[in-house]
């Protein structure tokens, strides 16, 4: 890799990996905000899954349909505590937004 950018110095890329090796592999969380039956988002989303996937990370996607509104519902709401319990589980995110023409 470094013949083809040499003033690329690989000993800066030491410092940032862990000492000890992690016991699982990494576990990222991907999230996409359309519940449309045939969102690109999700789409997107799931490609990106199994992207990671292939490269060795654990994946989960969280599906948004039924989440309430921000400030529509209890904290103990069953989707927000699903949500809440799979950023704790996540070391990494991709989050993905439908995009909003005119809004």
């Amino acid at each position: 890799m470094s013949e083809h950018l040499p003033n690329l110095d690989l000993t800066l890329f030491d410092g940032s990996r862990p000492s000890t090796p992690a016991s699982h592999k990494p576990r990222i969380l991907l999230l996409y905000g359309s519940t449309r039956e045939r969102s690109f988002s999700r789409l997107l989303v799931e490609e990106a899954a199994r992207l990671l996937e292939h490269f060795g990370a654990e994946t989960r996607i969280f599906n948004p349909s039924g989440l309430p509104l921000p400030d529509d519902a209890p904290v103990d709401h069953p989707k927000v505590q699903e949500l809440r319990d799979l950023v704790l589980w996540s070391e990494g995110q991709v989050w993905c937004s439908p995009e909003r023409h005119g809004a």
